[in-house]
């Protein structure tokens, strides 16, 4: 998954997710179309031993990367999906820059913890959807640390409109899905992890 070598580090994202991507038959016009892509990628995931969550980044309708939860496989706590998805999607733009209009927007299957909150704000995406909530993911054991309580203001007032809720059933479903497999809940405080 991962290489290090003197002051590098290198993160691999495993081929499947590609496969995934191009073997794809819906339509990814709406939202809600979009986060059933990005739930598909969040559960293909799990069943392959990883973090229950999946993001995309789209200009308009065209998808320009997909990413998922690679923690566990790397060990790295940043490799969250929303930094792989908005750090493959800037790694294509530095290749192809942006030549279309439209909006860029990122799909999350959770809402974003404090971290990818923070890499959000100024990684040039102009809309957020979200499946599962932050509550969802808290539920399960996953602290989503200290985001501000009014973060969809926050980034709005920075010019990035938020939708909420979408297929959050669905999205709710993989994370019950990878406590019922026996999924590692990682991230947690020393202090937490103690008490489990």
């Amino acid at each position: 998954m991962h290489a290090t070598s003197g002051n590098s580090v290198v993160l691999a994202v495993p081929a499947w997710i590609d496969e995934v991507v191009r073997g794809f038959r819906g339509a990814l016009e709406t939202d809600d179309e979009r986060m059933a892509f990005t739930v598909a990628l969040s559960k293909e995931n799990v069943e392959r031993g990883g973090g229950p969550f999946g993001a995309t980044v789209f200009l308009g309708t065209q998808l320009v990367a997909a990413g998922v939860n690679l923690v566990l496989g790397t060990g790295l706590s940043i490799a969250h999906a929303e930094i792989i998805a908005m750090m493959r999607a800037q790694r294509a733009l530095l290749d192809s820059p942006r030549s279309s209009g439209g909006r860029y927007s990122l799909v999350a299957s959770t809402e974003p913890c404090c971290q990818c909150f923070g890499a959000l704000v100024w990684s040039g995406i102009e809309h957020l959807t979200c499946g599962a909530n932050t509550a969802d993911a808290e539920a399960i054991g996953f602290d989503e640390g200290p985001k501000p309580a009014a973060w969809v203001e926050a980034l709005e007032a920075r010019g990035i409109s938020v939708t909420q809720g979408v297929r959050r059933n669905e999205a709710k479903a993989v994370l019950a899905d990878y406590v019922r497999r026996g999924g590692t809940i990682y991230g947690r405080p020393a202090t937490t992890r103690s008490r489990t």
